[in-house]
């Protein structure tokens, strides 16, 4: 059976060697996903934060990478380091006690998350993380002025709208 073009070569190795410095956190991510999943639940956390993650997931559904995996070492990482980072930016913007009340409900170690977070954060260059903090802004800024548009009104009867028959 023929390997796949992802896995053959110097590439694979680099991806692989790459992924090992998030396998710590690998055995905690069903403890994370449901804390995600618990404040994405929260009506107090805004549309526009929420939506951060949905652009994560949306870059990760789509068959093209901005950056190539030729690219030694930064090509083989973006996608982990889009979700890694999405879901950084997400929960730094929680509020604090709203996150402590998310994790005393779900019995997660505040310690161990700040942990974790740190590590996660030693990986991402500072000047993409500060970037990546003003997206929640610039979304709820689109937001404000689609709503003002009319369009979000518009876009909600079009898909509503029955089909022809």
């Amino acid at each position: 059976m023929p390997r796949s073009k992802r896995s053959r070569g110097p590439l694979g190795l680099v991806r692989t060697l790459n992924y090992l410095a998030f396998m710590p956190l690998a055995s905690r991510m069903p403890m994370y996903g449901r804390l995600i999943l618990a404040l994405l639940r929260d009506d107090r956390i805004p549309t526009s934060q929420k939506a951060v993650l949905g652009l994560a997931v949306g870059y990760l559904a789509l068959p093209l990478d901005l950056i190539p995996e030729a690219i030694p070492i930064v090509g083989a990482i973006d996608d982990v380091a889009v979700a890694v980072l999405a879901i950084d930016v997400f929960l730094e913007r929680v509020p604090r006690a709203l996150l402590d009340e998310k994790l005393a409900e779900l019995e997660i170690d505040r310690a161990e998350l700040d942990k974790d977070l740190a590590q996660v954060r030693r990986l991402v260059p500072s000047p993409i993380r500060k970037a990546a903090m003003r997206l929640p802004e610039a979304l709820a800024s689109a937001g404000s002025l689609i709503e003002r548009t009319g369009l979000e009104r518009r876009l909600r009867n079009w898909i509503r709208e029955e089909p022809a028959a």
